[in-house]
């Protein structure tokens, strides 16, 4: 059975990676308002994804202005993957448990 990954736990950093899940590279700015954060507040959590090597960082530059792109890694493929798998299971044996269970009728 897939464990739930503790740094998916973040409802934060589960939207930025579920995200990037859908894209090969994704400007910051789009990150940043698709999961309606401050700047520094998606830099803080691309900081913590990218030192466990679920996001790659890309800098560069289009015209003069400054931009940076992220990546979801394969490893943070894997990692959302087995958190998803694991979310599934869970709510699959809460669905299986309570059909087993018979339903009181009198309400306390």
């Amino acid at each position: 059975m897939a464990e739930l990954d503790h740094l998916l736990l973040d409802p934060t950093r589960l939207a930025i990676v579920s995200l990037l899940a859908a894209a090969e590279w994704a400007e910051f700015g789009f990150v940043r308002d698709s999961v309606k954060l401050s700047d520094s507040a998606l830099s803080k959590q691309v900081t913590t994804l990218s030192k466990k090597d679920y996001v790659e960082v890309r800098k560069g530059y289009v015209g003069k202005r400054p931009r940076t792109w992220l990546n979801l890694t394969d490893a943070g493929r894997d990692n959302l993957a087995g958190h998803i798998s694991a979310l599934q299971t869970i709510a699959e044996k809460a669905r299986s448990d309570g059909a087993q269970q018979p339903r009181d009728q009198t309400v306390p």
